[in-house]
């Protein structure tokens, strides 16, 4: 919804822009998603869906709370190995994935972390979903990622991590992940918007 989502990308786009971008993102991350075997795949969401789900995803309702709380309500409804990841990243792919969802992937481990280039993450997987792992993680701090991942490993996790990934945050954000991925929706979008200046 304009205004709700992707706030730090006004300006220089309008919060309609913002919202659009941030649609293409959600849609990129889903295809990727889709593509992966998986027993279920779920979007746990603020609001409705809308035209950008595609079919064989069950929807649940976000809980209200900070992020550590959503994410951490996320894992509570889950059951065996699960992994959660953001829609910042609409450059996500298969390949990118792979390890975390391949069979085999949680034979050595207890959990994969994919850490954002901005101190964040951008992928959490748990073989046994625990939110005690998440509640109390300080969010959307440079130092986000560390923390969660020094949970992790004082919990006695054995860890394995994703590439990292550049998050869309700002417009200088947008225009690097587009370019990293240019074949897909939020690429398209980015390239038909124009930033609104001198706001």
């Amino acid at each position: 919804m304009p205004g709700r989502v992707k706030t730090r990308l006004t300006p220089p786009y309008t919060p309609d822009e913002a919202a659009q971008l941030a649609e293409a993102a959600l849609y990129d991350t889903l295809q990727a998603v889709r593509a992966m075997p998986a027993r279920r795949r779920v979007v746990v969401l603020d609001g409705r869906p809308g035209s950008w789900l595609p079919a064989g995803f069950e929807v649940r309702q976000q809980c209200d709370g900070g992020l550590d709380e959503r994410l951490a309500a996320a894992f509570a409804g889950s059951a065996g190995p699960t992994l959660l990841i953001g829609m910042d990243t609409p450059q996500v792919t298969p390949q990118l994935l792979a390890p975390a969802l391949d069979s085999g992937a949680w034979d050595d481990c207890e959990a994969w972390f994919g850490p954002a280039e901005d101190g964040g993450f951008w992928a959490l997987g748990l073989a046994a979903p625990d939110p005690r792992l998440l509640r109390g993680v300080p969010m959307s701090t440079a130092r986000t990622g560390a923390a969660q991942r020094a949970r992790l490993t004082t919990a006695g996790l054995r860890v394995r991590d994703l590439p990292p990934l550049r998050d869309v945050d700002t417009a200088h954000d947008a225009e690097r992940v587009a370019a990293a991925a240019p074949a897909g929706r939020f690429a398209a979008t980015l390239a038909r918007l124009t930033p609104v200046t001198g706001r």
